[in-house]
């Protein structure tokens, strides 16, 4: 491999991911002053979505070594996967330590691709410092919002991650908040009256946005004021025929994986050549800095045996993950790099005619000479600001 190329696919590697592979990491860290562990007796006992099956504290560090000035508890909490059957899904709440005693307002928030093993969950790499995203979520925190982020399905819990299926996603997203909302109002400065904000990138872009279009449906007692979403691939079918072959190549073998995970009857391995079930089996254990550049530029045909992308069952299940058909209940603020490499401009500019169409709120702003790694930096500010403005009852007229 050439070195223009390998720094292509490095870049983009961390692109897609916003974060590093990361150390595998106990997840029950004792974090100073935080409260003792708890758990419920079986996780039968937690009946409804977002009720919390275990507690314990960790620790939320943006680099090695060095604190900050926040409580953070590790949470089990109930979900529901993709085809409504009850779940567990971890995650991690952070609190600033500012003496607010609430109601604080409260981001649920939604990390871009990880990986698909459980080390690379964004619960493993908070204690450690090791998780790229932790630098955005800790701007929200230093505005004095508690954040809660999922691990989403899979990750840090028994099982395969259901990496890109939407509504698995949107769930996790939601329950986050929810389960953020049953620890002790005295720890958290959280209450019901507490103003929920929903924010994420890329995979977390995808998460937020079918969050934002469950809420009115799955979790209507939430007090979202609005989301906050970019890079958003609304439609995994194009996506998957913009990376064929180029430098994103291997995300299409891990969103197969996913939704051959949340659909098993999707059969996947009866798809795949030797190869491709090798590289599969490599990408469900590992993290996505090494494995983006496990498979570069390699071809759904190279892997296969017959396209998965040319099956009914695949393509209605794919359809399922798309964006755009129901209106969020509250304003959003969309953003897409003009030049995205791994997300084409075209899926987030279509996204937001299709909920404009529907009758959504929604504030789109172009970065036009941005990549996908330059919407993210950019454009977080931006829009933590635009949910700033919806948490101090601000309106919001959008710009359809």
């Amino acid at each position: 491999m050439s070195v223009s190329v390998r720094h292509r696919v490095l870049a983009a590697s961390a692109a897609l991911a916003l974060s590093a592979a990361l150390p595998s990491a106990a997840t029950a860290t004792a974090a100073e002053n935080a409260p003792t562990s708890t758990r419920a007796p079986a996780a039968q006992t937690a009946a409804a979505p977002g009720d919390l099956v275990s507690t314990s504290p960790t620790a939320f560090r943006t680099v090695p070594l060095q604190p900050t000035n926040t409580d953070a508890w590790h949470i089990e909490y109930r979900s529901t996967t993709a085809k409504g059957a009850p779940n567990t899904v971890s995650g991690t709440v952070i609190v600033p330590k500012d003496g607010r005693k609430g109601p604080r307002p409260l981001v649920t928030y939604a990390v871009g691709t990880v990986g698909m093993g459980d080390q690379c969950a964004p619960s493993a790499g908070f204690p450690h410092g090791t998780t790229v995203e932790a630098t955005l979520i800790n701007q929200a925190v230093q505005r004095g919002w508690a954040v809660a982020v999922t691990d989403y399905e899979g990750l840090g819990t028994p099982g395969d991650h259901t990496y890109t299926v939407g509504r698995a996603e949107g769930h996790a997203v939601l329950d986050a908040a929810r389960a953020a909302l049953r620890l002790p109002p005295s720890a958290t400065g959280l209450t019901p009256a507490s103003p929920v904000g929903i924010m994420g990138y890329s995979q977390g872009g995808q998460a937020s946005s079918w969050a934002a279009e469950l809420h009115d449906s799955y979790a209507p007692e939430l007090n979202v004021k609005g989301t906050a979403t970019g890079g958003v691939p609304a439609d995994l079918m194009e996506v998957a025929a913009f990376n064929d072959g180029n430098v994103g190549a291997g995300l299409i073998l891990m969103a197969a994986a996913g939704h051959d995970t949340a659909y098993p009857e999707l059969n996947l391995d009866s798809y795949l050549n030797m190869r491709g079930k090798a590289y599969v089996d490599f990408m469900r254990k590992n993290c996505v800095a090494i494995n983006s550049i496990s498979a570069p530029f390699k071809r759904i045909s190279e892997v296969t045996t017959r396209n998965p992308l040319e099956a009914p069952d695949w393509q209605a299940r794919l359809a399922d993950s798309r964006l755009g058909t129901h209106a969020p209940d509250h304003p959003v603020y969309l953003y897409h790099g003009g030049v995205d490499e791994l997300i084409p401009y075209q899926v987030g500019a279509r996204l937001r005619a299709d909920w404009c169409r529907t009758g959504a709120n929604v504030q789109w702003r172009s970065h036009p000479l941005l990549g996908h790694i330059g919407g993210v930096t950019a454009g977080a500010s931006p829009a933590m600001d635009w949910l700033t403005d919806r948490f101090t009852g601000k309106p919001s007229t959008g710009n359809c």
